[in-house]
């Protein structure tokens, strides 16, 4: 049966369910809901919900949800909108129109499909969009007569997935013959040759899901136990260092959110499964697409064509959109990364970016000793951790293997993913639990991918065979057959074999967890794969490893060097400052604000640099920087370099500029071994299969190891997306040849990172070139600007004096004789030095440019030649000269927020300001798609008009607190949480005995919280925020009664403190726990922006009487604040509330949610009791801040001081 709910806004929800409700069980909902039950079996209106055939992901945080709060029997729940009152704005690519809602809602009349065999398999492969060539079906053929029967559907479908071009990299692999020379190497082999050559730290390379440098020691601070409630405890271990990118082109162009959500989400699970189990860190992401056209009056190179499935500008807001939610719902930071639009046509060709790249790339870590998987055991179990099974990303594999538009839409269609971060999150934290463990007994660990089961499930069980019972795996899709239970890509799934007297160890810590957990296999020493129902007595796959593997002939591609002569433009310095609007204006070159401002860029605690730099927070660092510790200076640096454009004229050029541009990026951060710390990861992305782009690619590899070896450094990971291109059904347009290069490098001092802002004081400003001096402008933002792409580009130096450049800038880094710095890149040199007057007020540069050997000053300014400008103590002249490096010294900085230039009879006086407006401005028309015209609006005029500005107490000596006698306290989440870990080390500095306590341990009763005199309930997205924030977990206290009386018999005790963060601080005000005296209790509402915001703001502290912050009072500090509900609905006036926190202003968004009275803390009447939006304990560090002040040495921030109150308040009355 179908209930159905409204709320005052009306929305429906639609509940099925398998039992009439009682009386008490339609309250629980009304109370969830927010809605009044109607009683009507239908509703004759039209409204947009969810695909009837697609339960979404927020149906089942929903369903756990009722079944948190005791209600039995629901098997979904979806929201439903009138269509009326979304005036058409929806995807039809996850929703859809229902004509009416009716008992009827959720029946799908699809009945599964028996075992089919495949008599003609040409056929089937054209039938199903599989993507096999003449050979492979040869292969299928003759395997099928060696058999002596049919091949089943699942078995062919399951061969195409694994031998696809997406999953073996058959043209990496393959041989070229180009100009008819039979290429040496392949693709493939090039590629390995620099680890053969520079192994530097290697420890794992191409042989697992991602590659493994060695890194220095780290602080483990973990619960001692993973399966019951127990006290985090110090221990260290010696790393490894994670670095993973992969690219999820083909699912974003056809359905951007969720194909960016997942793909950050598969590579997250990448770095999960580093050999027997390692922990993701950080991410990055790189975003490119055709011009969005945003505004109709430029001159785009391109009439607007009807686009495939989405709009350029639909694409990267709701690509990132995507990307952003997973990151921010999983706990992962997102702290580097890059935009890029282009599109041209020339000589009756057109390229661009139709067929999107959206990279997913990040850092992670884990223990030396667990770094290398073990080979299975006969008898070893296997086992799936995650969520249940939809008809999601059929195919997806070999789809993504071909060009966009070569099949029919409903093949492609059904590559539309499923994002469930939360559940992800889950599955992590179990997988965390082995490998903080003394003793990780997972021997293997895979994600599910591309092909699904399939690909997951054989890749465990390659080195001996196994066998998978089919009846055990979880079913969220009755209506699935054998071939897509297996096949389909659901999301957030990882496969591991453990032994068989381990499971119940995994079994309890996933239960703990809420992760589903399913043994589905046993190891058989056969050489077989096996999938097979008992129930049914039937085996869908039934194949020896060597066979459902294959044999396939090694891929030959043949090509034809072509002349690209992309033509040039005639320019005149007359029209500079026209020129200069235009560049500032690219996507790739304005600002990245709207990119920055949605995505949690402090969740870990471990965030020692991301993307904004100074007093106004602006996105300009060169690289990001993640503490491994809470305890020690050591960290990881990555940053990202890509040089498409360029690499049209030359793509060998452009794979050197990309590795280039990737190390002036990471050059800033001092780097445990200069350059050979470094590492790199290649993803290439290319229109493989057309005329001349083979032998392109071929030179474009070819280059990139080459450099890489001159450089003495390696590239151990990567990968290949060789289907860059779009069909319409009058022209195709290839996507430029790209390779994006992430690196990464352990970092020696986290607190010692240079930042692309200019400071006042008597140091000189120099630039070095890195590019042998050449300033040609082809492929420059410039170029692009004017609709050329230009005949000649610029290259780097060679490689020895590139690295003896970064060797020597590492050690003047490491020697503090660096004040700032930053590269030249998009938009050139007059770019990069108004950028380092961006992100203060009252500072610009008096530059002089007579000493550059170029004389054209537009390629001066505008050449994107590899460079560093830095300001420096004068001292470096000398060892430069000493070791023959080329700089000049070119200016000082000024107070007037002018930078003037002067070259020869040229002086030009650019307003900073003015300027800086400018290159704001496309962010602002893209944030007006996201945060709606007012909010951004608002940020366009508010961003320059509140810079940071600290009161730090005046008895504040920085030092960390030392503690001999523990209190005990505990950190309370639940599932979807992700700030535990920060929270707990912070309580424990202040001298906290912490426990972690998960939501199962109160519910279940293994937990009363009787011996704990403080509780934190901690941020992050509890079920996903679903139905509200902490709306769900609020009912698992409500409706749980073991878990109800625990807390309020805490409360009712007089020797106890709590303190609710962000999700934490909309628990507390969901339960009402602050305000009992008040009728009408507070509400937490979306930010008036109606997204997540992310932003390093201030909070004054007001005179106040509570426990933990009465001693800051008149303070004004520095703190991150990451959230999507964090607006204060207080019904009452301000004298009703002890409001103890405001924020530094209260406009947006430096008030980031538009709480009333500007609300940022609260307290209940005693003190004792806190909830609080903005995270302290993401802010514990001076390294935490992005803008600290310069003037302190502090070892930690005056933060600490409200743990160190507590602590102290609970020790005299204890």
């Amino acid at each position: 049966m179908v209930l159905f709910f409204k709320d005052n806004f009306n929305v429906v929800f639609a509940v099925e369910s398998i039992n009439p409700p009682s009386k008490s069980e339609i309250k629980k909902q009304e109370w969830l809901f927010k809605a009044k039950k109607l009683n009507l079996t239908e509703i004759k209106s039209c409204y947009i919900g969810p695909k009837k055939t697609m339960v979404s992901p927020w149906s089942t945080n929903a369903v756990e949800i009722t079944q948190n709060m005791g209600i039995e029997g629901i098997e979904r729940i979806e929201k439903f909108r009138l269509k009326e009152s979304l005036d058409n704005d929806y995807d039809p690519m996850i929703f859809e129109e229902y004509s009416n809602l009716n008992q009827d809602l959720f029946k799908v009349s699809i009945t599964p499909q028996p075992i089919l065999e495949i008599e003609n398999i040409s056929e089937y492969n054209v039938q199903e969009g599989l993507a096999l060539n003449e050979e492979e079906i040869n292969y299928l053929e003759n395997l099928s007569k060696k058999l002596s029967r049919k091949l089943t559907d699942s078995e062919v479908f399951g061969f195409s997935q694994v031998n696809s071009e997406h999953c073996r990299h058959k043209i990496f692999n393959g041989e070229f013959i180009i100009d008819g020379e039979k290429k040496e190497n392949s693709l493939f082999q090039l590629i390995k040759k620099t680890s053969q050559i520079n192994p530097n730290e290697i420890v794992s390379a191409y042989k697992d899901n991602v590659a493994f440098v060695k890194g220095p020691k780290v602080e483990q601070f973990a619960p001692t136990y993973g399966d019951k409630p127990s006290y985090f405890k110090k221990s260290n271990f010696k790393s490894v260092v994670s670095l993973k990118a992969e690219t999820h082109n083909f699912p974003t162009t056809v359905e951007p959110f969720n194909g960016a959500a997942t793909g950050s989400g598969g590579e997250i699970r990448d770095r999960l499964a580093g050999g027997k189990g390692s922990l993701p860190l950080a991410g990055t992401a790189v975003y490119m697409t055709s011009y969005p056209r945003l505004e109709n009056n430029k001159n785009y190179p391109n009439t607007e064509r009807e686009w495939l499935y989405q709009k350029p500008v639909d694409i990267l807001i709701k690509a990132s959109n995507g990307a952003s939610d997973f990151g921010n719902k999983f706990g992962q930071p997102l702290i580097s990364g890059s935009i890029l639009t282009f599109e041209h046509s020339e000589k009756n060709k057109t390229i661009g970016f139709d067929k999107v790249i959206m990279l997913a790339g990040g850092i992670g870590y884990g223990k030396e000793n667990q770094s290398l998987k073990s080979k299975p055991k006969n008898g070893d179990v296997i086992v799936i951790l995650g969520g249940d099974n939809y008809r999601i990303g059929m195919g997806g594999a070999a789809v993504s293997s071909t060009e966009t538009g070569k099949y029919s839409s409903g093949i492609e269609l059904n590559a539309v993913q499923r994002s469930n971060p939360e559940m992800q999150k889950r599955v992590a934290n179990a997988i965390r639990a082995f490998v903080e463990s003394d003793d990780n007994s997972i021997v293997s660990i895979h994600d599910h991918g591309a092909g699904g089961h399939l690909n997951c499930l054989s890749e465990l069980v390659e080195e001996t065979g196994g066998l998978i019972d089919l009846d055990k795996l979880p079913i969220g899709d009755k209506t699935l057959s054998f071939k897509e239970i297996i096949g389909n890509e659901s999301q957030e799934r990882m496969g591991l074999i453990i032994p068989e007297n381990k499971f119940s160890k995994l079994k309890s810590i996933a239960d703990r967890e809420k992760a589903p957990c399913y043994k589905v296999g046993v190891i058989k020493n056969d050489g077989k794969f096996i999938i097979k129902s008992e129930n049914k007595k039937t085996a869908p796959i039934n194949l020896s490893l060597s066979d459902f593997f294959g044999s396939s002939p090694i891929t030959t591609m043949k090509d034809s060097s072509l002349e690209n002569d992309y033509l040039d433009k005639d320019y005149n310095i007359k029209y500079f400052e026209d020129y200069l609007k235009n560049v500032l204006s690219l996507e790739s070159v304005a600002c990245k604000d709207w990119l920055t401002n949605k995505v949690d860029r402090c969740v870990t605690g471990k965030v020692a640099k991301q993307q904004c730099v100074g007093s106004l927070q602006l996105p300009l660092n060169n690289c990001g920087v993640m503490a491994l510790d809470y305890n020690n200076l050591n960290g990881v640096a990555t940053s990202i370099g890509h040089a498409p454009v360029f690499a049209l004229i030359d793509p060998a050029a452009g794979s050197r500029l990309s590795i280039g541009k990737a190390l002036t990026n990471i050059i800033w951060a001092p780097l445990d071994k200069n350059l050979e710390s470094v590492t790199l990861s290649a993803n290439w992305m290319w229109p493989c299969n057309n005329d001349g782009e083979d032998a392109r690619l071929y030179k474009a590899v070819e280059s990139c190891s080459n450099f890489a070896i001159e450089l003495g450094i390696n590239i151990p990971t990567g990968k290949d997306s060789l289907s860059m291109k779009q069909k319409y059904k009058d022209k195709e347009v290839l996507s430029p040849g790209t390779v994006i290069i992430s690196a990464a490098a352990n970092c020696s001092d986290i607190t010692n990172i240079i930042e692309p802002q200019f400071k006042l004081n008597n140091e000189n400003i120099y630039y070095i070139n890195l590019s042998g001096n050449n300033f040609n402008i082809g492929g420059s933002a410039f170029s692009q600007s004017l609709n050329f792409v230009g005949s000649s580009t610029i290259d780097t130096c060679n490689g020895d004096y590139f690295k003896k450049v970064f060797n020597l800038f590492q050690n003047l880094i490491k020697d503090k004789l660096i004040s700032s710095g930053h590269d030249i890149s998009s938009g050139g040199l007059v770019t990069s030095l108004l950028e380092m007057c961006f992100p203060n007020n009252n500072i610009g540069a008096d530059i002089d440019l007579k000493l550059f050997s170029e004389k054209d000053l537009i390629k001066v300014l505008f050449s994107e030649s590899l460079g560093l400008i830095f300001q420096a103590k004068c001292e470096v002249e000398n060892i430069f000269e000493q070791n023959d490096i080329n700089y000049l010294k070119i200016g000082n900085t000024n107070n007037s927020s002018k930078l003037n230039l002067k070259y020869i009879n040229e002086e030009i006086i650019l307003d900073v300001n003015k300027y800086r407006d400018i290159w704001f401005k496309k962010s602002y028309l893209l944030d007006q798609r996201q945060s709606g015209k007012i909010k951004a609006k608002q940020r366009f005029d508010n961003y320059k008009k509140q810079p940071l500005e600290f009161i730090f107490p005046k008895d504040f000596t920085g030092i960390k607190p030392k503690n001999k006698n523990k209190i005990k306290a505990a950190v309370i989440r639940e599932k979807g949480s992700n700030s535990e870990r920060e929270m707990a080390y912070a309580m424990d500095l202040a001298g906290f005995d912490v426990k972690d306590v998960h939501m199962t341990d109160l519910i279940s009763g293994r937990e009363n919280l009787e011996d704990v005199n403080l509780i934190v309930a901690v941020g992050g997205f509890s079920n996903s925020d679903v139905l509200g924030s902490a709306k769900g977990w609020a009912g698992s206290f409500l409706y749980n009664e073991k878990a109800k009386t625990s807390l309020m018999n805490f409360y009712k005790r007089e020797d106890t403190l709590s303190l609710g963060v962000c999700n934490g601080c909309q628990l507390f005000i969901e339960l009402g726990l602050l305000h009992t005296e008040h009728k009408l209790k507070p509400k937490m509402d979306h930010n008036d922006s109606k997204k997540f915001e992310c932003i390093f703001t201030s909070v004054k502290i007001q005179e106040n009487n509570s426990v933990m912050f009465k001693s800051l009072s008149g303070s004004k500090l520095g703190i991150w604040s990451a959230h999507g509900e964090g607006k204060f609905n207080l019904p009452y006036t301000e004298d009703k509330y002890n409001i103890i926190g405001k924020y530094g202003y209260s406009s947006y968004p430096a008030n980031p949610n538009g709480s009333d009275y500007n609300t940022a803390i609260i307290s209940n009447k005693d003190g004792r009791h806190i909830a609080m939006m903005p995270h302290l304990e993401r802010s514990t560090f001076p390294w935490n801040w992005p803008h600290y002040p310069s003037e302190r040495n502090d070892e930690i921030s005056p933060w600490i001081i409200a743990f160190s109150n507590a602590k102290n308040w609970l020790t005299n009355r204890i």
